[in-house]
């Protein structure tokens, strides 16, 4: 039966209701970004009318703005310098030290291993102004003589906070992998190390290269901690500046620092993405067969 008193006995048969909900939501997430980004090649200094196509705002001089462009401003070049540079560092730092952690979960038994695996999991729950807060008086009253406020200490606070990302991520294809190809490779001579070296994280690759993803995307747009712990405007990330000027003055400049934020994330993931499916290939064999052919 067709008609409202069909889809009224059989909802699922046609769930136009559902696809409109779907495609208002998408719309109504997507546009907002697009309408930014559009603005960011605003040719006015107006942030809510478009007046017309130009890169003024990217990489030019706008008339009567002291402020520059992004790539001229001195303020927002160096932010762009730290936002950079805190992504790179503590990806670099975090994703290891979580692929060790997740490993180490996984073959850890007892209470203290329950501990341990609770401390990372509250520090990926706990609302990150908690943690923020807490980084902030740490490294200010107890720290203050050893650690100041300043990149050292973002790089610290952002490590605690990012490193549950990979743990979270590789153990989840830890699961997935089973026991069964470390099996395999010592069955066919392979010592323990060499089998988790030469068979267990080439396994782990597509985890590891999404956890880097993760890890440099989310210090990209992380605001909270990297805003406690600035020792100073020098120190000040994009997403700070963005925060602290864009209520005063909502030029198209800070559309195009935002902008900036978002091409990043979105070719460091892609980059990823290409490397997830170049090393996540021919890993559907048997066991035995992938360690034989890793030893």
């Amino acid at each position: 039966m067709s008609g409202p008193r069909g889809w009224y006995r059989n909802p699922w048969r046609k769930p136009r209701v559902l696809q409109v909900a779907t495609w208002g939501y998408l719309a109504w997430s997507i546009l907002p970004v697009v309408i930014a980004i559009v603005i960011s090649f605003n040719s006015g200094r107006s942030s809510a009318t478009f007046q017309g196509f130009s890169l003024q705002w990217w990489n030019g001089a706008p008339q009567g703005d002291a402020q520059g462009s992004l790539f001229k401003s001195p303020d927002l070049h160096a932010a762009i310098i730290q936002t950079i540079r805190l992504s790179i560092i503590v990806m670099l730092i975090a994703v290891p030290l979580g692929v060790a952690f997740a490993i180490g979960l996984d073959r850890w038994r007892g209470r203290v291993a329950k501990t341990a695996n609770f401390t990372m999991l509250a520090s990926f729950v706990v609302p990150e102004i908690i943690i923020g807060v807490a980084l902030f008086y740490t490294f200010t009253y107890t720290l203050n003589a050893a650690v100041k406020l300043g990149t050292t200490a973002q790089i610290i606070g952002l490590i605690a906070f990012q490193v549950s990302y990979p743990v979270i991520v590789v153990r989840a294809r830890l699961l997935s992998i089973g026991k069964e190809y470390e099996e395999a490779a010592m069955d066919l001579g392979a010592p323990p190390r060499a089998a988790i070296r030469r068979v267990l994280l080439p396994m782990l690759y597509p985890a590891i290269f999404a956890s880097f993803a993760l890890v440099f995307a989310d210090v990209v747009d992380d605001f909270v901690t990297v805003r406690y712990l600035s020792g100073g405007s020098s120190t000040e990330t994009l997403s700070v500046k963005i925060y602290g000027a864009v209520r005063a003055t909502p030029i198209p400049v800070y559309n195009a620092a935002a902008s900036f934020m978002l091409f990043t994330t979105v070719v460091a993931i892609a980059v990823v993405y290409v490397l997830y499916k170049r090393f996540g290939r021919g890993q559907e064999g048997s066991a035995a067969d992938f360690a034989a052919g890793q030893l």
